[in-house]
């Protein structure tokens, strides 16, 4: 994404300097390094990331760095990407719909864990894929609850037909696990040990001992000021609820976050365009940019406004609508804002926490979209 070589300490040092009047996107590979350690020390199995939140090289290399040795993987760009940075790294080829020439590109390198979610896809698995040393997680769903949209709505088997998918991969000879998704930005720790409980009743069900339980991404980044998410009490419910469902037959866990781990190595710079008859403000990037997934999730209000040398602006605070800059009247976020009064036009409006998908879906939609990236030792 063409990091300068220049590293700041924080995003206001740079605003003091250069006071830019295109966004900027801020990484800080320490933030993103510790918070890939937190994880790794707290969850309780293998962490692998969800490439597809963030594919930047310098946020894999980081990854890597930090100790994340596996990678759930969604097409063959990922797959060549992941193989060239650590060929080492485990591939979890977990796009549960392939092209034939797509499962043959990750045999050729060497993808030894793939899911599942249908009976036609698993007999072209079947067809395709050796089965000696290969895993296949039956990717199962139920009813999304505490989450922020709904995985389910495109992938997943219902339980019913989990247990026929785990007897068939076992009787073809596949290492056979499970996996699924409790839904984007999950806050309720209980939608796991919903899940949790629904993949032992499944094993038992087939007669199957699963080998491996990928519980998914979901977990949640912190986006709004004053909802903090407890990874922590996330872990320890995952760990005791596979413990209780499972006994002696526990299976091995796998996660896969993307979110949680590369959302707070980012931060975004904003200049505010204008503001429309002290009501509207309109800033420099939006939903067709670095802000493209808030319309789907919910808006961030970590948000603050710098003004002249990049000093922070206090006081009197009044809910605004903000609007990006393209013509499109969708082009707005999803909330209101509370921003200070003393704000002004060609200040700069700072967000936290975007990490996960600003770079992967940003777009040049009405020619907008021109982001700098530059490295900061952390966000301040």
């Amino acid at each position: 994404m063409g990091l300068s070589k220049t590293i700041w300490a924080t995003p206001t040092e740079y605003l003091r300097n250069h006071a830019p009047d295109h966004p900027v996107l801020f990484f800080s590979p320490a933030t993103l390094q510790a918070t890939a350690r937190r994880f790794i020390a707290g969850f309780p199995g293998l962490v692998t990331f969800a490439v597809k939140s963030n594919p930047d090289e310098q946020v894999l290399a980081n990854l890597v760095a930090a100790g994340v040795s596996g990678f759930d993987v969604a097409s063959p760009a990922e797959m060549d990407t992941i193989k060239r940075i650590a060929p080492h790294a485990a591939m979890h080829y977990n796009n549960p719909v392939r092209a034939r020439s797509e499962i043959l590109h990750a045999v050729e390198l060497g993808v030894k864990s793939y899911s599942v979610d249908s009976h036609s896809e698993l007999v072209k698995l079947g067809e395709l894929v050796p089965a000696e040393g290969v895993e296949v997680s039956v990717r199962f769903k139920l009813p999304v609850e505490g989450a922020a949209y709904n995985f389910g709505a495109k992938f997943g088997a219902t339980v019913e037909k989990a247990v026929e998918l785990v007897t068939l991969a076992a009787q073809l000879g596949y290492t056979t696990s499970l996996t699924f998704h409790p839904g984007t930005q999950c806050t309720d720790p209980n939608a796991w040990k919903t899940y949790i409980q629904a993949a032992a009743q499944i094993s038992r069900e087939a007669g199957v001992n699963i080998a491996r339980l990928n519980v998914g991404g979901g977990f949640p980044a912190y986006r709004l000021t004053d909802v903090a998410p407890d990874l922590a009490a996330i872990f320890a419910l995952i760990e005791r609820e596979t413990d209780a469902a499972f006994g002696d037959a526990r299976p091995a866990l796998v996660s896969e976050p993307g979110r949680a781990l590369v959302a707070e190595a980012y931060s975004l710079a904003t200049r505010i365009k204008a503001i429309r008859d002290d009501e509207h403000v309109f800033i420099n990037d939006g939903v067709y940019g670095a802000l493209s997934e808030l319309h789907l999730i919910g808006v961030i209000d970590r948000v603050r406004i710098y003004g002249p040398g990049a000093e922070l602006r206090t006081g009197e605070t009044r809910s605004r609508t903000v609007f990006g800059p393209t013509c499109d009247s969708l082009d707005k976020l999803p909330s209101e804002l509370a921003l200070p009064l003393s704000m002004e036009e060609d200040d700069h409006m700072m967000f936290y926490g975007v990490g996960a998908y600003s770079t992967a879906t940003a777009t040049r939609f009405n020619g907008f979209g021109q982001i700098t990236f530059q490295t900061v030792q952390s966000h301040g």
